[in-house]
């Protein structure tokens, strides 16, 4: 069985491929700080509970936007299961799309992957959306190259801003409110960051559009994605695996490297 770690700024996802489909997935908050051994109690009893044991995972590949959760991820797979993990980004791993922007050092691994698993799924040139700790906008060509994107905040960095910075703002649930027009402060918070969102999602894909006319398609992915699924003129489709179907891909092309 394959392991694929996604180790994001806000959560880590741990899944597991048998060979044919994703058969489970679990979420843990990201600290820096977290030993080899920390993870290894937690991934355990999770593995536990679904009948399974370290010594089931054969394989395992690693994503991170967090250099310095890296170092205990590694010794989590090489103490714990035995196995020396492939890593994103490290010397030697074809990735199976190419980059063309000024300094292809600087692209996250996140986003790249994002790409892999988009190109396994969609043809044409695409425009991906990862609603995430930041929201991106990235392009990969129909020749299969990243072209570069959009950084923007994420949704949730947002709510903490208004909280934190306006003395008088309450923390707030993201949701979809009934109206444009808040009859409260936090249905007024509410509107303000979601229809904010879904009009920075749209316009920025419109203005993407404007400026360049192939005829994109765009998908939707990220660990608040599914907030805007319906709202959003904009995106085709919402693909939830995009980021762990970009790690099975590039497993998949290096793995008899």
């Amino acid at each position: 069985m394959l392991l694929a770690i996604d180790s994001g700024n806000t959560n880590t996802l741990f899944a597991i491929h048998d060979g044919k489909e994703w058969v489970v997935e679990w979420r843990i908050a990201t600290e820096a700080t977290r030993t080899a051994d920390e993870y290894a109690v937690w991934f355990y009893q999770l593995l536990n509970m679904q009948g399974l044991g370290f010594k089931d995972i054969t394989d395992c590949v690693i994503s991170t936007v967090v250099p310095q959760s890296l170092f205990n991820m590694r010794n989590l797979v090489r103490r714990h299961l035995n196995l020396e993990p492939m890593i994103i980004g490290e010397n030697g791993i074809d990735i199976g799309i190419g980059v063309r922007i000024d300094n292809p050092k600087e692209v996250g691994a996140d986003r790249l992957v994002n790409c892999v698993g988009a190109r396994c799924a969609y043809e044409g040139p695409l425009i991906i959306v990862d609603s995430g700790t930041a929201t991106t906008f990235d392009v990969l060509s129909a020749d299969n190259h990243f072209e570069g994107g959009i950084i923007a905040p994420g949704i949730n960095l947002s709510v903490r801003a208004l909280h934190e910075a306006a003395a008088k703002l309450p923390r707030i649930a993201i949701k979809k409110p009934d109206h444009i027009v808040g009859k409260s402060t936090v249905e007024a918070m509410q509107s303000g960051v979601f229809w904010g969102y879904i009009g920075l999602i749209d316009g920025l894909i419109e203005m993407i559009r404007a400026e360049d006319s192939r005829d994109f398609t765009v998908i939707g992915t990220g660990g608040v994605a599914s907030l805007f699924e319906g709202s959003s003129k904009m995106i085709d489709h919402y693909d939830h695996n995009l980021t762990i179907n970009g790690l099975h891909q590039i497993w998949k092309i290096n793995r008899n490297a």
